[in-house]
């Protein structure tokens, strides 16, 4: 694929960004992951090259055969998608942050995946997955147990908690998903409240994440809007 619009495209998409934050008065520093699933490593080589330094990958065994290739990059790995526990042992130090902590036992076989690492080994960080429209996604931890879980996730040594991640319903309705990544940030904000302080709000796809910026996301997850639609 032609992947010579990637800097307009990710300059767009930086200049609304700045506007929705300049309206909505919003200060966050917005991190834009480049998610290339489905794209060869092609796609990964051409935002490295227009300064994106975060690359997304849903599936595991896609994000290890681009890492081997493109090991030369300076690249920080996040995985976004769904991690079984079977796979803990292919992520434990290999990215940089692992969006889908979704349930104690995905966390725990994490740990001790990470714990069979050499030592000396920098903690894994992870986010925990909020369904908050089970309606629409079928994985993600009830809102209701998040705490549970987020208490679980920080005593576990090999882990750093970093923050929330979600998905709105698919849908053009922009209220309904104000309406989501609102309740994702309050739901951080009540962990804050508890003690428990935890950053970085990950939410927004590329068909809504200018919703996502005005509800205050510090992490963005963006494909289409970037590299075009996805091969067949």
């Amino acid at each position: 694929m032609d992947f010579t619009v990637l800097p307009q495209n990710l300059t767009r998409v930086r200049d609304e960004i700045a506007s929705i934050q300049a309206r909505e008065g919003l200060r966050e520093d917005v991190c834009v992951v480049a998610v290339t699933k489905g794209h060869s490593r092609a796609a990964v080589a051409a935002a490295h090259a227009a300064g994106v330094l975060d690359v997304g990958e849903n599936r595991v065994q896609e994000a290890l055969g681009k890492q081997d290739s493109l090991a030369g990059l300076d690249l920080r790995w996040h995985l976004i998608g769904h991690l079984q526990t079977n796979k803990t042992k292919h992520v434990a130090g290999r990215f940089f942050l692992v969006h889908s902590i979704d349930s104690v036992r995905v966390a725990e076989a994490l740990q001790r995946s990470m714990e069979r690492l050499s030592v000396g080994v920098a903690p894994i960080e992870v986010l925990v997955q909020v369904n908050v429209a089970p309606e629409s996604h079928p994985t993600g931890c009830a809102p209701s147990v998040l705490p549970e879980l987020a208490c679980r996730v920080v005593e576990l040594s090999q882990l750093r908690l970093r923050g929330l991640m979600t998905m709105a319903p698919y849908t053009d309705n922009e209220i309904e998903q104000r309406r989501v990544f609102a309740a994702l940030r309050e739901l951080r904000d009540g962990l804050a409240t508890g003690g428990m302080a935890v950053p970085e709000l990950s939410m927004g796809m590329s068909g809504d994440y200018e919703s996502a910026v005005a509800e205050g996301a510090t992490i963005l997850r963006l494909g289409t809007v970037l590299f075009g639609e996805r091969p067949k």
